[in-house]
């Protein structure tokens, strides 16, 4: 896959990021997996050597702040900030487009996964329903009711299976939507496994 940021572009972006105000590492890494919608998250290991070079040619500048350290940009950075601002434009349309691109492989792996998950869907349901061929029908007069109770039993079963993932799936929801938006992305996925789960649970159902 081709890098996310060419070569300077993370540099220049870093001194975009800082010209609203002072920020510390966290904050910046956090502002730019927000713009990539949740697609990419730039680690420690990227961010850090390159606000150092930054501080080094002069044009960030550092404050410590409890165990923090807070970076802003100084008014030589506010200079190359300027005179490059038609290369941050470019920066953007290549975020962007990186954005896409993360977007659309992420998601054709989760169509890959579906069709793993379809297949093990059914070969599960067909072994249930092969298990019940072999065990066949109670013989007598108590064999209706006996069945119906049972029936009544899974679906009261599967419903409360349904209803714990519902529940399960909006406490994790809205922990993540406290601390961040929900990107496209996450919804895009959200969509996807829940539309491919209700085709095979339906498929099951009707076989």
């Amino acid at each position: 896959m081709p890098p996310v940021f060419a070569h300077g572009a993370l540099r220049l972006y870093l001194l975009a990021l800082l010209e609203s105000g002072p920020k510390h590492g966290y904050e910046l890494i956090k502002a730019l997996s927000e713009r990539f919608g949740g697609t990419y998250s730039p680690s420690a290991g990227t961010i850090y050597p390159r606000l150092g070079k930054l501080e080094e040619e002069g044009l960030v500048a550092t404050q410590p702040e409890g165990r923090r350290t807070n970076y802003s940009i100084t008014p030589a950075g506010l200079v190359e900030l300027n005179s490059r601002r038609g290369e941050l434009a470019g920066v953007e349309n290549d975020i962007s487009a990186s954005v896409r691109r993360l977007a659309d492989n992420l998601r054709q792996d989760i169509r890959v996964n579906m069709r793993g998950l379809r297949a093990d869907l059914a070969a599960t349901a067909e072994a249930a329903r092969s298990t019940a061929r072999s065990a066949g029908p109670a013989s007598g007069a108590a064999a209706g009711p006996r069945y119906s109770q049972e029936g009544d039993r899974r679906l009261r079963e599967a419903e409360m299976l349904v209803q714990a993932f519902r529940d399960d799936i909006r406490v994790e929801l809205r922990r993540h939507g406290s601390r961040n938006p929900v990107s496209p992305v996450t919804l895009e996925t959200v969509r996807t496994v829940l539309d491919q789960a209700r085709i095979s649970i339906r498929n099951s159902l009707d076989s």
